[in-house]
């Protein structure tokens, strides 16, 4: 099992925000916070260190406090491009990943797919469905997932099932759920 000094954490929020009307959505307000910053603060406290993956505004995300990377990949290419990033930045073995948009992820993620990730590649959860963008890779994916990009691929659940990810389950389903639109923001406040 992966020590949480071992575990490097990123925020992706390198998103067109298009169901957001085009904002950054990793800065839109919930709770009067920035919806990155509080996937931040929630997820530094289980790795070791934290970045965040941003395409826009990189100079407001520098106010995180935190390192920020754009993605090496032009255009916005999602949030596979985005685990690129956090993948070649790292400098530990393994990568923990959590989306910007989805700030109520259960406190003990990293731990548990940690202890469930065993000799696999990688960990995702699962609850009602699967959630492949809250997952635990090791670093070394990162050539797998250049050439998988670079061949076109886009699709994060269909990319982690192939490298062999193990499912952990998790059965609060809520503590998943995204924050897509400004309808969202409003519901959840």
């Amino acid at each position: 099992m992966p020590a949480r000094e071992a575990i490097t954490g990123i925020v992706l929020a390198g998103g067109r925000g298009s169901r957001m009307g085009g904002l950054d959505k990793g800065l839109q307000l919930h709770r009067s916070r920035p919806l990155a910053m509080l996937a931040l603060e929630r997820l530094a406290p289980q790795v070791g260190r934290t970045m965040i993956s941003a395409n826009r505004h990189l100079d407001v995300y520098a106010g995180f406090g935190v390192p920020v990377h754009a993605d090496s990949i032009e255009g916005q290419q999602g949030p596979l491009a985005g685990l690129l990033t956090g993948l070649t930045q790292a400098r530990t073995p393994w990568l923990a990943a959590v989306p910007c948009d989805a700030p109520g992820f259960p406190i003990d993620l990293v731990a548990r797919l940690a202890a469930a990730v065993g000799d696999a590649p990688l960990a995702i959860a699962v609850g009602a469905r699967r959630h492949p963008v809250f997952c635990l890779l090791r670093t070394s994916l990162r050539e797998a997932l250049a050439r998988d990009l670079a061949a076109g691929e886009r699709r994060v659940e269909r990319w982690v099932l192939a490298q062999g990810a193990v499912e952990v389950p998790f059965d609060d389903e809520a503590a998943f759920a995204n924050l897509n639109t400004a309808a969202d923001l409003r519901d959840a406040a």
